[in-house]
């Protein structure tokens, strides 16, 4: 084992978002009290405890469920109660649906099987009662969504954000659409309830984790690697 690994190893993580201690942040969690549920799904591969937002976006909300796995039966056994309405619930997935490819000025857009718009959006909208997040890389949450047939009987959403999310250089999305869940979570929760500081307290929560990640680099790169650059010679020789 290297000495940055067992370094790694000797830092305690926090019980709550179980990051390691250096980059906790949760004595500065503000609590929401939500009317819109969340259900993080989170794929059992995604590794990235440093930099993932998921343990930290369901910490804010009063009613919020994080699973960690692959396939679960129905909605009501991933949340963990009887959910009546499936069809009242939105999964955001955004496969190869775009939001700037559809004629539309909403930035939270319901959208069909096949991928195109629904009519009646403020209704659908107005009438979701909660979320669904897949956390983890494109693939996984690819892996969700074709796992769980059960999702087909909710509503699926796309977001299109103004601008590209607040992890910059730190991770890259494949994607300019592409959002952590914990901005993800921001943008659709104070959207569907109409509370810009859902999205102010989820956006602040965000900021000061990076910029711990941002310090605790320099002075224990173990925790917090900076980004590989990529090796555009190496691609070009292959």
């Amino acid at each position: 084992m290297s000495e940055q690994a067992e370094a790694a190893g000797a830092t305690p993580d926090c019980p709550l978002c179980q990051k390691p201690m250096p980059l906790c942040i949760c004595d500065s969690i503000t609590p929401i009290k939500n009317k819109v549920a969340l259900l993080i799904l989170q794929h059992p591969q995604e590794q990235d405890r440093a930099l993932g937002t998921a343990r930290l976006t369901a910490l804010h909300f009063a009613d919020a469920v994080l699973k960690i796995g692959l396939s679960w039966p129905s909605l009501s056994k991933a949340l963990g109660r009887r959910v009546h309405d499936p069809s009242r619930w939105a999964v955001l997935y955004l496969g190869s649906a775009k939001v700037a490819e559809l004629e539309t000025d909403r930035d939270i857009v319901a959208i069909d099987r096949k991928g195109a718009i629904e009519e009646n959006q403020r209704a659908i909208l107005k009438d979701i009662e909660g979320i669904v997040l897949l956390d983890g890389t494109w693939s996984q949450a690819k892996a969700l969504w074709w796992r769980n047939a059960w999702m087909l009987k909710c509503q699926r959403v796309i977001l299109g954000p103004a601008q590209p999310s607040r992890y910059g250089k730190l991770r890259k999305e494949p994607r300019g659409d592409g959002l952590s869940t914990i901005e993800a979570a921001a943008m659709l929760l104070s959207g569907l309830e109409k509370r810009p500081d859902i999205a102010e307290t989820l956006h602040a929560s965000f900021e000061r984790m990076l910029a711990k990640y941002r310090e605790v680099q320099d002075t224990m790169p173990e925790l917090a690697p900076k980004p590989r650059k990529k090796d555009y010679r190496r691609r070009k020789r292959a």
